[in-house]
């Protein structure tokens, strides 16, 4: 018996070395840098939801079966431009599901400074979607599948409200908010649009509409008045959208090559998840001086970072105070550049992540801060962001919601309907505030009350102070409204528009680093190591795969944000989180 039990246990240690050494070894392969043959074409794919970082998983690397974020798009562009090798880039947009426009500016942009090199950008759309439109206008030339449409038809918002399923199931939504713009509780509260609420809308949606509309223009070598009477006529046959000048021609992809280099002959590529292997330091972009990258990526909690399987990322305060003080600490970091996609969340761990961002960019040892906003940092997302003396934000940016709300969802009515009674025994004048089963007294809800305006108002001398301006005038433009990028820009509440790249210019600029020196990002949180991510697949991956089986990008992004309140979030604290909303 012991001669058996040490023999299965010499195999499964013999099994796992070996596994190791092949693992080790896979890794080894799938990191080197691959080789590019002169006059070379870049495939770059722009595909799915666009994370803002490119993936930290390193089955990632090993299997490259996952879409490069953002940042590795912008990276694989940027060396492209400067890469000999590379004689063109051919972008594929396919997929796109962000219901945001941040991330698609972000690279649009990318690919109109791969361009300034001389070199052609081509794109190919298998679906003429508008988001794949978009992207693929800052080419050179547009290619469109013969059998696809173009679906450029402007666009439509969507905001789900529930109070008459709650009504019908015995539940009431009590909740009080500051600012008359602070719509979050409306997708309870209330069964259709209030007043402020769709002035909102509208206007973020008009903003959002010029943009895409000036964008097309830009790109099509229109005017932007005839790119609105154009849109108003779509969607396009593949051979309207030709006639029309919004695409150039027809085309399969493997007709995408003599179209690219006509008479070159086979042409070589390099696709993108490979070219992303290249250093930037073989390119030409060696750097020296260090900047810190810290993403702040998610809906705000307490406690550590995490996945949520409705909402997604989840960004803890523990985790991103740690980050802040390792970059604090860290002497050879020369400028820290937080890079927010967030929507808000806890207002007590916006106030510790603020503080912690605030003690980086003063006394002694301090070093130069700038935020920069990729699709959302909206309330508990602007508020981490007030920190900087220099925002960034990208024209699309949902940004701004500087209000709060709180409340119950009081379920006494579904209790009985269900033949069910909770008693409940207290001591304390305020202990049963947070009763599931009955509304607020006056007494209690004054007090909360005086939390929120409490509240609200640090936030308005927060932004106040770190914005120069006067708290009246942050009142003003404050009372939880939503604003695009762009528009907070004319506002006063962001600086500057751009992406990622424009807030490092600006955080060189601040540490006297030369513009034309390229640098070293220090990116957090770190590239995670194999242990790290096998388990964190095996606790979340069943559950995460089952929710995304069963909903959709939107529906997921509307559950996720219905029911974030009463899942992430500690009973009775008051939430700085913008509206859920979507833009078609």
């Amino acid at each position: 018996m012991r001669r058996g039990l040490g023999l299965v246990l010499m195999i499964l240690l013999l099994a796992v070395l070996v596994s190791a050494a092949g693992m080790a070894v896979l890794m080894l392969v799938a990191g080197r840098e691959p080789a590019v043959a002169a006059d070379s074409v870049l495939e770059q794919r722009v595909e799915g939801d666009l994370a803002d970082a490119a993936s930290e998983n390193v089955f990632d690397t090993l299997l490259s079966g996952r879409r490069q974020g953002v940042r590795a798009i912008v990276d694989n562009l940027r060396k492209a431009k400067t890469d000999r090798r590379i004689a063109a880039v051919v972008v594929y947009p396919r997929g796109l599901t962000s219901a945001y426009w941040a991330k698609l500016q972000e690279v649009r942009d990318a690919i109109a400074d791969f361009r300034a090199s001389g070199k052609p950008a081509v794109a190919h759309l298998e679906y003429g979607g508008d988001r794949e439109y978009f992207v693929a206008t800052g080419c050179d030339r547009v290619f469109l599948l013969p059998t696809s449409p173009l679906d450029l038809s402007g666009l439509a918002s969507y905001e789900l409200f529930l109070r008459g399923t709650l009504d019908k199931i015995g539940a009431y939504p009590d909740y009080l908010h500051i600012g008359d713009y602070k719509t979050a509780p409306n997708q309870l509260t209330e069964r259709t649009f209030t007043p402020a609420h769709r002035e909102m809308a509208e206007s973020l949606n008009r903003d959002l509409f010029e943009q895409l509309v000036q964008g097309v223009a830009d790109g099509r070598n229109k005017s932007a008045d005839e790119v609105r009477r154009i849109i108003d006529d779509g969607p396009f046959l593949a051979a309207d959208a030709v006639q029309l000048g919004l695409v150039d021609d027809l085309a399969y992809e493997d007709e995408i090559d003599g179209k690219v280099r006509p008479g070159k002959g086979r042409v070589v590529r390099v696709k993108g998840d490979d070219y992303a292997k290249v250093s930037p330091a073989s390119v030409g972009l060696k750097g020296r001086s260090r900047i810190a990258v810290i993403n702040a990526v998610g809906i705000i909690n307490s406690g550590r970072s995490g996945i949520d399987p409705l909402n997604g990322a989840v960004l803890g305060s523990d985790t991103i105070v740690e980050y802040i003080r390792k970059a604090r600490r860290d002497r050879s970091i020369k400028a820290v550049v937080l890079r927010i996609d967030s929507p808000g969340g806890s207002t007590i761990a916006s106030d510790v992540i603020w503080r912690e961002l605030s003690l980086f960019n003063s006394g002694p040892g301090a070093r130069p801060l700038v935020a920069s906003m990729s699709d959302l940092a909206a309330s508990g997302g602007y508020y981490i962001a007030v920190a900087a003396p220099d925002i960034v934000a990208e024209p699309g940016t949902l940004t701004g919601s500087i209000g709060i709300y709180g409340g119950k969802i009081v379920a006494g009515g579904t209790y009985e309907k269900l033949g069910m009674n909770i008693e409940s025994l207290s001591i304390g004048a305020y202990a049963d505030m947070g009763s599931p089963v009955r509304p607020f007294s006056e007494a209690e809800r004054a007090k909360l009350n005086g939390q929120l305006r409490a509240f609200y108002e640090q936030f308005v001398e927060k932004v106040a102070a770190a914005r120069d301006m006067k708290p009246d005038a942050v009142d003003a433009v404050a009372q939880g409204r939503v604003w695009t990028g762009r528009q907070a820009k004319a506002i006063g509440l962001v600086d500057a528009l751009g992406g990622l790249d424009r807030a490092i210019a600006l955080a060189k600029e601040r540490a006297k680093i030369p513009a034309s020196e390229p640098v070293v990002l220090v990116t957090y949180p770190p590239r995670r190591g194999f242990y790290d991510v096998l388990m964190s697949a095996i606790a979340g991956a069943g559950l995460r795969a089952d929710v995304s089986a069963l909903l959709g990008p939107r529906e997921r992004q509307a559950a996720g944000a219905l029911s974030a309140p009463f899942r992430l979030f500690r009973r009775g604290e008051p939430l700085a989180l913008m509206p859920m909303g979507w833009v078609r």
